[in-house]
């Protein structure tokens, strides 16, 4: 049913490019050559997905894994933070062009279906504090994820994990700092009856927000955490 839904739509709206408005490609909201430009992170630690100094064609892990490994176990971000990509991010953010949710989503399925990786149990959007929430009323993450579990048949839960202290942006902050401002920002509030979790976040800047977000769902029973991200900075 969902399939003829899908034709019917297509039909009578057909996807035209998001960014340069040309006819879209099959069923994205992007032409061939627009999604031919989206970079690629290929280059990448097969744990935390930052890009590498050397070129591999062997899944490698960086330096600071090694180091320090994060409190997830793999992450899955096919895309820089840059061009066409940060374009979609930024106006799903900050202008909440909700078609761009669902464009992000599907790149990233269609990546993920390209690798192959397990599939988990359920999806848990990165939460905001309720004060910012109230203030922007919108969360990235939670579209995109909205989608994702949608297409994937697996539940999106937005009640198991709570944000707990509305801490300062960590854009200027080090990797330190980081560490320091995020401790104890999350908390649990229900039970979780998963043992493999993906955490959805739209941009992945040093990976240490998923990284306290996955210690804090370890630390109540969870085996597996991954991120899954669209981009990585």
């Amino acid at each position: 049913m969902n399939n003829w839904l899908n034709i019917i739509q297509n039909k009578l709206l057909p996807p035209r490019c998001i960014l340069c408005d040309s006819p879209g490609l099959t069923v994205f909201d992007l032409c061939q050559a627009c999604y031919a430009e989206l970079p690629r992170n290929l280059n990448c630690c097969r744990q935390c997905g930052a890009r590498l100094s050397v070129e591999t064609t062997t899944d490698l892990i960086c330096g600071q894994c090694l180091e320090y490994a994060p409190g997830f176990d793999t992450a899955f971000i096919p895309y820089l933070y840059q061009g066409g990509v940060r374009h979609l991010i930024t106006r799903l953010k900050f202008n909440q062009q909700y078609k761009n949710a669902r464009l992000l989503a599907d790149l990233l399925l269609t990546s993920r279906l390209e690798s192959q990786p397990d599939q988990p149990q359920c999806l848990i959007p990165v939460p905001l504090h309720p004060k910012r929430y109230q203030e922007r009323s919108f969360n990235q993450s939670i579209e995109i994820g909205r989608h994702l579990a949608r297409q994937l048949q697996i539940p999106l839960s937005l009640d198991h994990c709570l944000r707990i202290r509305d801490t300062p942006h960590q854009t200027e902050l080090n990797a330190r700092q980081r560490q320091q401002n995020l401790q104890q920002a999350f908390a649990i509030k229900q039970p979780l009856p998963y043992q493999h979790i993906a955490i959805i976040d739209d941009v992945v800047t040093t990976g240490t927000t998923a990284s306290i977000l996955a210690k804090t769902l370890k630390h109540h029973g969870v085996s597996r955490v991954d991120i899954w991200a669209c981009a990585r900075t």
